[in-house]
């Protein structure tokens, strides 16, 4: 946990006193590269400080998704293949690739929707939760010392073993109907990785905002919708006459939905410039969102 207190020092200047996870650390005592090394580690020494708790919470609200269900986790496998083939039936056969690529089976255009499904779902799962998600822990947070911040990761995590399986059904669904897998999967886990960390930063975001006003959670509801379809899940940005194929990476999962295609549908390295804009955004959304979240810390009880 983060505490500021100011002390008086007789004239106009203060020093703020930092207690983080229980160490402390007088701002006047740090040069400015020492504060920024500071701030760049905490959310990792953090993690790092708290991974028992992380494990024991994320395995309890993985193990409450399905509790009091016979089927339990064959419920979390039933969505994403119920959409495979809908899309397979919907699609299949009848409908051109978005870059005129010559087809390699009758379900490539279903193939192509749910890859970017998968990275659309993964972050409405956030976009719709973030905002009450401190609600949800608010007795933890009023009346312990809880890190409060590791909720973020702790559902990003959680968010992501659904994801997981949906890639997992993704990869199996391509190698049964095109009877091959690119080299370039094993790139995946470097796209979850920045794509997790941009959630997380959201994530961070968007629930110090919503801890102040519940219109987030509404207005999160009214977008997200929206989103689906100003994001390239079912279209590609390749078909958009300039600049709106270039303006449409303004929405920031278009990198996300387009790296992952290339990687599995389309076998290939994405281009240069999509991953070097993507990785920005996930790197600035992240540590945006922890400033955000820290500089709140200090009122967020009080409004719980």
């Amino acid at each position: 946990m983060t505490e500021r207190i100011a002390h008086d020092a007789g004239d106009s200047d203060a020093l703020l006193l930092h207690v983080i996870d229980g160490e402390s650390v007088i701002d006047g005592d740090l040069g400015a590269w020492a504060r920024v090394a500071r701030f760049l580690r905490a959310p990792f020494a953090s993690a790092y400080r708290h991974r028992d708790l992380i494990r024991v919470i994320l395995k309890r609200e993985l193990d409450e998704r399905f509790k009091g269900s016979q089927a339990g986790w064959i419920w979390a496998l039933t969505a994403p293949l119920l959409s495979l083939l809908i899309y397979t039936f919907a699609f299949g056969g009848s409908a051109v690739l978005p870059n005129k690529m010559a087809a390699k089976s009758a379900y490539d255009y279903s193939l192509f929707v749910f890859g970017g499904l998968i990275a659309f779902n993964f972050f409405a799962e956030m976009a719709y939760r973030a905002p009450s998600l401190l609600q949800e822990y608010a007795h933890f947070i009023k009346q312990t010392l809880f890190p409060a911040e590791m909720l973020a990761v702790i559902s990003v995590l959680r968010a992501s073993a659904y994801a997981g399986i949906g890639v997992t059904l993704m990869l199996t669904a391509q190698l049964v109907f095109t009877h091959t897998l690119s080299w370039t999967v094993l790139l995946l886990p470097v796209w979850a990785f920045f794509f997790m960390a941009f959630l997380i930063g959201l994530t961070w975001f968007l629930s110090a905002l919503g801890a102040f006003t519940r219109d987030v959670s509404y207005l999160m509801m009214a977008v997200a919708p929206l989103l689906l379809f100003a994001t390239p899940v079912f279209f590609s940005q390749e078909i958009l006459p300039h600049p709106m194929n270039v303006v449409i990476y303004a929405n920031v999962l278009t990198g996300f939905v387009e790296i992952v295609r290339d990687l599995v549908f389309f076998g290939r390295l994405p281009e240069a410039g999509v991953t070097a804009w993507t990785v920005f955004v996930s790197v600035g959304m992240f540590w945006f969102g922890f400033w955000f979240f820290n500089r709140n810390r200090a009122n967020i009880a009080d409004v719980l």
